[in-house]
């Protein structure tokens, strides 16, 4: 069925369900699960010289934030007996990098969450998910 699923997260309590679909999946399947969370850049100004936070912090704090969101997606899959690697990435647009971790992680699907915004609120925020969809070549698997 599938070999290997990639899995993003964003932390959220949406996304910690997700995961359990994704777990269940590989289980089923007999694939690995690659758990992926995508940092944001640092997002420097030409206009200004000082930031209320250092960049170093900032970085810092991208980076323990998304370890900490792989590793409660590796502990659950590790509790669950499905094998999982994890991946940290810095994207401009997550959607993009998603993709692309997809591609280079030999992935076969995605599973991921949707935070189910419409109308207004959709349209001002966007959806990585919904970029996903419409970007990937891949089997995309939304959960709600």
């Amino acid at each position: 069925m599938y070999n290997r699923i990639l899995f993003p997260t964003d932390g959220s309590e949406l996304s910690d369900k997700a995961s359990d679909m994704a777990l269940s999946l590989a289980k089923l399947s007999g694939a690995g699960l690659q758990t992926l969370a995508v940092k944001e850049p640092f997002p420097y100004s030409a206009i200004s010289e000082s930031y209320p936070v250092a960049p170093q912090d900032f970085l810092d704090a991208q980076e323990r934030i998304a370890q900490a969101r792989v590793k409660k997606v590796a502990d659950k899959a590790q509790a669950a007996g499905v094998r999982c690697d994890t991946a940290v990435i810095e994207a401009v647009h997550a959607w993009e990098g998603i993709i692309d971790q997809a591609k280079a992680g030999g992935c076969d699907l995605i599973v991921m969450a949707s935070h189910g915004r419409r109308g207004i609120s959709a349209l001002l925020l966007g959806s990585e998910t919904q970029k996903v969809l419409t970007h990937s070549t891949l089997p995309v698997l939304v959960v709600r």
